[in-house]
């Protein structure tokens, strides 16, 4: 894949990226949902494309992205610049805990690193952008519970292990599931992710969706096609 990749209302400069462009960032842009946000927050951006994706899906949200890696900050923040939502996305150069504002979040997403204890990547930009260690999570949660509406949620996309782990964590900071979106490869195999949805109300029963991305080798889904079709040129 080069550095430049097309999509139908923006394109996406890579280059500097240590993590690019994958099916886990833009299956959580297309999923992530509010009945009409007017704050949205994304947390890690990398290089913007989340973001830019719900810029595209709410046009009367601002956007706000925050990136720890200087190189794909400034990614991120060329790619807002030369896209159609330049006056609603804003890139914050810094870690998410050193992130401060006024302002109360309808939606926070994030597609975050998550091989917690995992065997560490030799390239060090690499590692922070896939690597975390155990309180990572906490401090994400502790986070987004003062920066979100009393009406808002945060959705993770995440390995299932560590998803079951981050929910069990989040009822300590009164946050509640109310929805997990398994994603699986095909019918035949078991989810390799789960996109959480978590908010202040608790509810009695946690909704559960499933995600196929294909349906036989190299063919997609009619599910992930249109997820995805106003996003992708080949869809």
């Amino acid at each position: 894949m080069g550095s430049l990749f097309k999509f139908k209302q923006f394109e996406v400069d890579q280059t500097g990226c240590a993590m690019r462009i994958n099916t886990d960032g833009v299956l959580l842009g297309a999923i992530a949902d509010h009945p009409q946000p007017k704050k949205i927050l994304d947390i890690g951006t990398g290089t913007g494309v989340i973001a830019m994706m719900l810029a595209q899906r709410f046009p009367l949200s601002a956007v706000d992205a925050v990136e720890i890696d200087e190189s794909a900050a400034a990614a991120a923040q060329k790619n807002f610049q030369q896209s159609p939502f330049s006056a609603r996305t804003t890139v914050h150069p810094l870690a998410y805990e050193k992130f401060e504002t006024a302002a109360k979040y309808d939606l926070i997403v994030s597609n975050p690193p998550f091989f917690v204890n995992d065997l560490k990547n030799p390239e060090k930009r690499k590692e922070i952008a896939r690597h975390t260690h155990e309180d990572f999570f906490d401090l994400l949660l502790r986070k987004a519970v003062t920066m979100m509406n009393a009406s808002g949620s945060i959705w993770l996309i995440l390995p299932v292990k560590q998803a079951q782990k981050v929910i069990t964590n989040a009822v300590l900071h009164q946050l509640y599931p109310s929805r997990i979106i398994n994603i699986c490869s095909d019918q035949n195999k078991a989810p390799f992710r789960q996109v959480i949805v978590l908010g202040f109300q608790s509810s009695i029963r946690t909704v559960e969706d499933q995600v196929y991305i294909y349906e036989a080798e190299n063919v997609h889904t009619e599910q992930y096609k249109h997820l995805l079709r106003d996003f992708f040129l080949a869809f």
